[in-house]
């Protein structure tokens, strides 16, 4: 096995070719992660591709197997000749795939058994897959068989597809992503939302004020368009009942591409405050999950009866448990949490370490001291390292790893 600093161009290139593919099962495959895989023939060119969807249920190397495996038309070949050849293609030939091949069996045979016996000489793959079960054995399965084997081609794209799975695989919790709107003196809201997000009270009244129920928006249209890419690419989204009560949000995924599940809408709240008429109660049809510490068996029967999952954890004080919460969505398959949060939840997130990665929209714009500023009351200074900086409109979209999902050694 090598994991070379010197990759051939080559390698980047039929790399990025899967890249491509397993973007193709983004919010298709979850709870497994996002695969894809390209196999050339013993003389270099495309045999077959492959990506997975997890209701396909073939892994991405076997939909390149099969896909490599299907009969040329040729005037000369027919029947079993025709079949025997396109067998043949991918014998010494070498598969790249974005993450490494299964050695387990879990709803379908592993995959290295399939790459073994179609004769492949090499296999390069783009990362190491962090499952605590694989992490390493089937990349050893194919040397032991004789297979040369390159892991490390383009691995930080492999691996920012696939941090939820990566969390999940080692934690069981999904991976968060918080998400907030914010002015450059880091504001939310303006000052009259302020008792409605986190408790703070505006020291004034301003034109154009929010109203109770009524959006403001902070940021500009393409910024919020690029909101609901990361929905899409989420598993569930996260906020608390102050913002249900300040917005009547819907949380809905309204990106138009193609989800195998619906996105899970999740709030906290602790004293089951949430109106039955919001729009979250009224669109509800068993996608809308809230946790609570609340035992009203009145509210619980209303709620319920309207399409929506009530969990009641338990709890030592009058906050709902995060940490519960966390574990609650893991135990359902949900890789990737964004959150969509106000100023108390913002800082209690961050504060108890439970932020992945963060997805920050700033608007060129200065609201001031007495509107709702997006944290309040962290105790020390939260470094973010590696910033990507990308243009929204006349918006900064700034987005920064806080907690790497991945195993320390990556290349097993």
């Amino acid at each position: 096995m090598t994991a070379s600093d010197s990759i051939p161009g080559q390698d980047r290139y039929w790399m990025q070719r899967a890249l491509e593919l397993a973007r193709r099962g983004i919010a298709l495959c979850s709870p497994n992660p996002v695969v894809g895989c390209v196999i050339l023939d013993r003389a270099g060119q495309l045999a077959g591709e492959g990506w997975h969807e997890y209701d396909r249920l073939d892994h991405a190397e076997i939909m390149a197997l099969k896909a490599a495996r299907r009969p040329i038309p040729s005037e000369d070949l027919r029947g079993e000749a025709a079949d025997r050849m396109a067998v043949d293609r991918v014998r010494g030939g070498t598969a790249y795939v974005t993450l490494e091949p299964c050695c387990i069996t879990g709803r379908t045979p592993p995959c290295t058994q399939a790459l073994i016996a179609a004769g492949l000489a090499r296999v390069v793959a783009a990362t190491i897959d962090p499952n605590p079960a694989v992490a390493g054995r089937g990349l050893k399965a194919l040397q032991a068989a004789g297979l040369q084997t390159t892991v490390g081609v383009c691995g930080d794209e492999a691996r920012r597809l696939n941090e939820g799975f990566a969390r999940w695989s080692r934690s069981k919790r999904p991976f968060v992503l918080m998400k907030a709107a914010m002015t450059l003196d880091g504001r939310i809201a303006p000052p009259s939302a302020g008792a409605l997000h986190g408790g703070f009270s505006p020291l004034k009244p301003v034109p154009g004020e929010q109203k109770r129920g009524k959006p403001f928006w902070i940021t500009s249209e393409t910024s919020r368009q690029a909101v609901q890419q990361l929905r899409w690419q989420a598993d569930a989204v996260l906020t608390g009942i102050g913002t249900v009560l300040a917005d009547d949000p819907l949380l809905s995924d309204r990106s138009g591409q193609r989800r195998r599940r619906p996105l899970l809408r999740v709030v906290l709240d602790s004293a089951l405050r949430i109106p039955l008429d919001s729009k979250l109660v009224k669109t509800a049809a068993h996608d809308l999950l809230i946790f609570t510490v609340s035992s009203d068996e009145t509210r619980l029967r209303e709620l319920t009866a309207r399409g929506v999952r009530v969990e009641v954890l338990d709890a030592d004080s009058s906050q709902v448990p995060l940490g519960q919460a966390l574990d609650k969505l893991g135990a359902e398959g949900i890789l990737t949490l964004l959150t969509e949060t106000g100023t108390r939840l913002n800082t209690a997130l961050l504060a108890g370490g439970f932020v992945d990665r963060i997805y920050f929209f700033v608007s060129p714009q200065i609201m001031g001291s007495g509107a709702v500023p997006a944290f309040d009351g962290l105790d020390g200074s939260i470094a973010m390292a590696d910033v990507e900086v990308e243009r929204h409109g006349n918006d900064l979209g700034l987005t920064s790893l806080l907690r790497d999902p991945w195993p320390s050694v990556r290349t097993a």
